[in-house]
């Protein structure tokens, strides 16, 4: 679930407008509304304080990964397989995938 529809729905189910959210974790409602639309991407710590301040608290835990991440050998021997024209096409979407990521993270580095 991504964090501005789990603000959502707790601010929701607790009754809450975005407005009096905003002034329980003293924030502002543009910037509530900004992360339940996914304009924004808050921070663990600004997702904890939004969280608490709905009387809730924020548990994170760690799963094992999916099996389809495996040793470099092996995917050195995927792409044995495939034609070239499929391993450009699959390295450009690793590089649309990590560009996205640089994105993201730049944003979370630089927002207030």
């Amino acid at each position: 679930m991504e964090a501005g529809e789990l603000v959502r729905r707790t601010r929701r189910e607790r009754g809450l407008d975005q407005a009096e959210l905003a002034r329980r974790a003293g924030t502002t409602q543009t910037y509530v509304s900004r992360i339940e639309r996914g304009a924004v991407s808050p921070s663990v710590r600004t997702l904890e304080r939004l969280l608490h301040a709905m009387g809730r608290r924020l548990v994170a835990e760690t799963a094992p990964l999916s099996p389809g991440n495996v040793a470099v050998s092996q995917l050195r021997a995927d792409l044995r397989d495939l034609t070239a024209a499929q391993r450009v096409e699959q390295a450009m979407e690793l590089s649309s995938f990590l560009t996205g990521l640089a994105a993201t993270a730049a944003k979370e580095r630089d927002r207030p």
